[in-house]
């Protein structure tokens, strides 16, 4: 998307110094009240907004109209910011160290009994490193802060996540309670029900790894803050075992998907399958993940951990933004 500079106002009643007569005496006479700008209507600037720009922030104010939106544009910036904060850094430390090196050979070069003399710089001026990697360094640092930030804000949204999950369970609820006709049992078939049988048992179990994790890591995040009083100890078991629970509910994910693309004997769609495939990655992504935040030395690099998680962000964020295109 281009952008485009919209065009500088010039102030109103106000006179250009090159439009005066030059040479002349200005005229004389009773004063006229000077006159009060024209104020400028809201739906010129709007329209003088460029289509594009316009289009995009429409967009964008559709994709944070709700709570999943937030989230999903939230998670995006999130890891993308980290892994390119991750990146940064690196290339800042590749750029300092071939300054330093650059600077070694210098001194190398000069002739023997030369006498290298450091001097403290003056105040405000710059110091003698690679101004590109201090840039990339300072760069990083603030994407690494944005990162961190928009994780705790996510942390914050999903405190109310319980209350999704008690409608969740009273939902399993009533479907359990629901009895069907004696016809519909017959229909059903004995093959049917088996399967049933496994789908409920399944919908059970990951709404208790939900609960779980979510009130782990609820209570853990409450006391960092100190609305609850658990001790530094018992946050950081509460959060590895809420990972620990994410992890089995990923592998019941990944285990049901591959059961129904393989093994279930369903016909699907080609948008069927196209999101099937992106359920697949996500899960596969987040896998790896949620194994590392489970344990005390963790399983994968900080770069790997920026890719890997940056995998759900963009899917997510793209399948948001077709979704905004739609009227």
């Amino acid at each position: 998307m281009a952008d485009k500079a919209s065009p500088s106002a010039r102030e109103a009643g106000t006179t250009p110094i090159a439009a005066l007569p030059s040479g002349a005496a200005l005229p004389t006479g009773p004063s006229s009240p000077a006159k009060k700008p024209a104020p400028i209507p809201i739906a010129a600037v709007l329209a003088a907004l460029p289509s594009n720009l316009d289009a995009f922030l429409t967009r964008l104010n559709k994709a944070l109209s709700t709570p999943t939106g937030i989230d999903t544009v939230m998670l995006f910036l999130c890891y993308t910011s980290r892994l390119s904060a991750t990146l940064l850094s690196a290339l800042s430390r590749s750029l300092l160290r071939r300054s330093a090196r650059e600077w070694l050979a210098l001194v190398a070069s000069l002739p023997r009994g030369t006498t290298v003399l450091f001097a403290t710089p003056a105040a405000g001026s710059k110091p003698v490193t690679s101004a590109a990697g201090a840039v990339a360094l300072v760069l990083a640092s603030r994407l690494k802060a944005l990162s961190g930030l928009l994780s705790e804000a996510r942390m914050i949204l999903r405190l109310w996540a319980l209350l999704g999950m008690y409608f969740w369970g009273r939902g399993l609820v009533a479907k359990a309670l629901r009895k069907s006709s004696p016809e519909e049992e017959e229909e059903k078939g004995k093959g049917t029900q088996e399967t049933t049988k496994v789908e409920t048992t399944i919908e059970w179990t990951r709404l208790a790894l939900c609960i779980g994790l979510q009130s782990l890591e609820n209570g853990a995040y409450l006391s960092s803050r100190g609305v609850m009083g658990w001790s530094a100890k018992t946050q950081g078991l509460a959060y590895k075992w809420s990972a620990r629970f994410w992890a089995a509910y990923v592998g019941i994910e990944l285990g049901r998907l591959l059961a129904e693309g393989f093994g279930g004997g369903k016909v699907y769609q080609a948008d069927e399958t196209a999101d099937w495939r992106k359920k697949v990655v996500r899960n596969m992504a987040w896998m790896p993940l949620t194994i590392h935040w489970s344990t005390d030395t963790g399983l994968v690099n900080e770069p790997l951990v920026g890719i890997l998680a940056s995998i759900p962000g963009i899917i997510q964020i793209r399948d948001l933004w077709a979704q905004t295109a739609k009227a």
